[in-house]
């Protein structure tokens, strides 16, 4: 295991604006990046962080990724909505559609926003989070590039597409927050393991053969394996579904992903914002929180289990460790980085 290095997540901040601003993007939406990339890092999800961000400038330079685009809104009806990215970043532009929805949700309800022409937008869980704050239930989907075979199929044809949802707690309890992959692994853990000379689980993924593999670059040349055979594979292909074909964008194998320069994205959103007291009070329903986070953390423990969990609390309690501690990177990361950095004459990121 390579030695980690700790950087302060503000650093970490300012040096992926600094980054972005240099290529064009606003500063305003550079911020939106930033945050997004740097929560992923803060709570563990690594395969989504600020490692992304030479991929990123890349499809700048290749010109398949416009820097300077700015997301717009059209109401659809008074809780319907729908942003075009204009082939910008998706963080601005998911971001956008959860505080539409949100807008929309405190007066009506409910908000629902479609996104198209957008591009990947990072974790998931970032945007769930944006409409906790706001005190909003929440249902985030995406489609992505193919990566996943259908069930019965041996090429690459649906996405790694991630399901989000989310729910504030209550007075004693964090709030639910779950973001998954349909797979048994999100892809942007093989890049992770690629980047860091590292081997992957059996089990995640295939090779261009067909065969079980370790190889992370083997494995990028085959497929991912659905979770639960033709569970994962529904669910991913609903991901298609609700973000591509709704939206009007690119599905059915069409999105071209973060690595590959030879187009626009084409993703797809979906973002539905909920009220949480349409049914009972907002008290009740935080007391509701607190007695379901209660009885799911003090189940009965399995042989061998310390400690159960709720939904996104692992990460919460990472989230609290590293930003106290800072955010652990490996050297080849920040070397790779810092070339970024030299290319555009910013300042290098710094260490702690």
């Amino acid at each position: 295991m390579a030695t980690t290095i700790r950087v302060r997540h503000q650093d970490a901040h300012e040096f992926v604006v600094s980054l972005l601003k240099a290529s064009g993007v606003s500063a305003s939406n550079a911020g939106i990046v930033a945050q997004g990339l740097v929560e992923a890092d803060l709570r563990g999800v690594d395969s989504h962080g600020i490692n992304r961000i030479p991929s990123y400038l890349a499809r700048i330079r290749a010109g398949v990724l416009d820097a300077k685009a700015e997301a717009t809104v059209t109401e659809v009806t008074p809780v319907v909505a729908q942003v075009d990215a204009h082939n910008g970043f998706g963080f601005p532009a998911a971001s956008l559609a959860m505080s539409t929805a949100t807008r929309m949700a405190s007066t009506f309800g409910i908000g629902l926003v479609s996104v198209k022409h957008s591009n990947h937008f990072g974790m998931s869980a970032w945007i769930v989070r944006q409409a906790v704050s706001a005190g909003m239930m929440s249902l985030v989907f995406t489609n992505s590039s193919p990566a996943l075979p259908v069930w019965g199929g041996k090429s690459q044809l649906m996405g790694v597409s991630p399901i989000a949802c989310g729910a504030p707690g209550g007075k004693d309890s964090r709030p639910f927050i779950l973001d998954m992959a349909p797979s048994v692994a999100a892809r942007g853990k093989i890049h992770k393991a690629l980047r860091r000379g590292e081997k992957i689980p059996k089990g995640w993924a295939l090779d261009s053969e067909g065969r079980e593999t370790e190889d992370p670059a083997e494995a990028l040349k085959g497929v991912m394996l659905p979770m639960g055979g033709p569970k994962g594979s529904a669910l991913a292909i609903m991901m298609d579904v609700f973000s591509g074909v709704m939206s009007g964008s690119a599905f059915a194998g069409g999105v071209t992903g973060p690595y590959d320069l030879s187009g626009p994205g084409d993703v797809g959103h979906f973002i539905v914002a909920i009220k949480p007291d349409l049914f009972v009070s907002l008290e009740e329903f935080r007391e509701r929180m607190d007695i379901l986070y209660k009885r799911v953390v003090e189940s009965d423990k399995a042989a061998g289990v310390e400690r159960i969990y709720f939904p996104g609390e692992i990460e919460q309690l990472t989230e609290e460790e590293r930003l106290k501690d800072g955010i652990p990177y490996v050297q080849d990361e920040i070397d790779a980085m810092n070339a970024e950095a030299d290319k555009l004459e910013v300042p290098r990121l710094r260490v702690a």
